[in-house]
């Protein structure tokens, strides 16, 4: 029997079912689990979940003259009123860049541990919780509803120590921008995010000094972390997933259209379009990121860089709609305006791929820090416009990244 109980009433031996509320709520990657450990209870007592779902069957029931918010006979019911709850608390409002970068922030901070955590389920021979993982692309897709930019450039902050968990989440952000841009309906680009937060599941049984090696890797080491694709179906299979899309974007998101790419060397056509969404947006992020061998390349140098490869490596039509979905010069780039002042791209403007909004900062006239300003280059009358991208490796500025993400508004 299920039942719908205070999270007061909660003991040590009672099988959670399901709690009410979002997954950002609590601080457990697993909804269903015997409690075991008194401190889980006070951890889920301090969240925001004030009601949970309970198996009375699978573990102790609370006592009976304790009175119960309701019962429900089918898992199904404490689903749908669990996804309810969910619904009601949703606020999908577009808001500006700066509005979601703290919502974007938390999001990045749980999801890096539930990603470890699967990381390391997987690692010890444990199914994947499919259930969860769709959960937990809700929320990402739900940021990228509200601003595209604020989680998709935040992620990209990663650590070189972090890098294989944050490049889940990265990729997974990065395909749903991507299929919206391209129209693909909402359920598709759901299971598009659940693609790109797994692609790389199969990394989990790469050995810790593969996956972690700060220099290149030998020629035998490369055979072995190329065998992750196929690794990561069988633990998907073994979880009990039966996404065809899924499993094609884990397979083949290392494919190029010049057929020389890993595991099947698929040539153009045949690579679904699903595939090649993922090998843009793995390798989009791969380059933008900080590794223990290399630092991370600005992101408009990345998409000029990625273009020159487009020829053999990436679709050229899904690499046009990566760009667009975006921006010509993404969040986090140095440019240079015509005035002669440097800054970072801030946010896009929906009026244009070249006007952005600029956080201004350096006059290259004085070679001297300026007050920093906020320059909204698609505005009536603004003068200024974006001359050229600057390498930020050039300029050693090692503020870079926070005047962009603390651009507000």
């Amino acid at each position: 029997m299920l039942k719908k109980i205070d999270v007061k009433q909660l003991t040590v031996g009672m099988y959670l079912k399901e709690f009410c509320g979002s997954w950002m709520d609590h601080p457990f990657w697993r909804n269903s689990f015997v409690i075991s450990d008194p401190k889980d209870i006070e951890l889920i007592r301090a969240s925001n979940i004030r009601e949970v779902w309970i198996d009375a069957v699978l573990g102790l029931d609370v006592p009976p003259d304790e009175p119960v918010i309701s019962e429900a006979e089918t898992a199904a019911q404490v689903e749908a009123d669990v996804s309810a709850t969910v619904q009601a608390a949703r606020k999908l409002t577009p808001v500006s860049v700066g509005r979601e970068m703290v919502r974007a922030e938390r999001i990045c901070a749980q999801a890096q541990q539930a990603v470890t955590s699967m990381f390391q389920e997987a690692r010890m021979g444990r199914a994947v919780d499919a259930g969860n993982a769709r959960k937990l692309v809700e929320e990402i897709s739900d940021s990228v509803t509200r601003n595209p930019g604020a989680l998709i450039s935040l992620a990209r902050l990663k650590s070189a120590d972090d890098y294989t968990y944050m490049h889940s989440v990265a990729v997974c952000a990065l395909m749903i921008a991507l299929g919206r841009l391209l129209g693909l309906d909402e359920d598709l680009n759901r299971r598009l995010g659940i693609a790109g937060l797994l692609h790389d599941l199969g990394k989990a049984m790469v050995p810790l000094e593969i996956l972690n090696k700060p220099g290149k890797l030998t020629d035998e080491e490369f055979e072995i972390m190329k065998r992750h694709p196929e690794e990561g179906i069988q633990l998907l299979q073994g979880s009990g997933m039966t996404d065809d899309i899924i499993f094609d974007v884990v397979l083949h998101h290392h494919e190029k259209t010049s057929g020389t790419g890993y595991p099947g060397k698929r040539k153009g056509g045949e690579i679904s379009l699903y595939a090649k969404m993922g090998a843009v947006c793995d390798v989009y992020d791969a380059i933008t990121s900080n590794r223990p061998y290399k630092a991370g390349w600005d992101p408009a140098e990345s998409l000029r860089k990625m273009a020159e490869w487009s020829d053999g490596h990436f679709d050229p039509t899904v690499f046009q709609a990566f760009v667009k979905s975006l921006g010509i010069y993404p969040i986090g780039s140095l440019v240079r305006l015509s005035s002669g002042r440097l800054g970072v791209v801030a946010s896009q403007s929906p009026k244009s791929l070249l006007t952005p909004r600029i956080k201004v900062f350096y006059s290259t006239h004085a070679a001297a820090r300026v007050r920093p300003e906020l320059v909204d280059l698609s505005m009536p009358g603004c003068r200024e416009k974006i001359v050229g991208r600057e390498d930020p490796a050039q300029w050693n500025f090692p503020d870079l990244n926070d005047l962009w993400s603390t651009s507000a508004n």
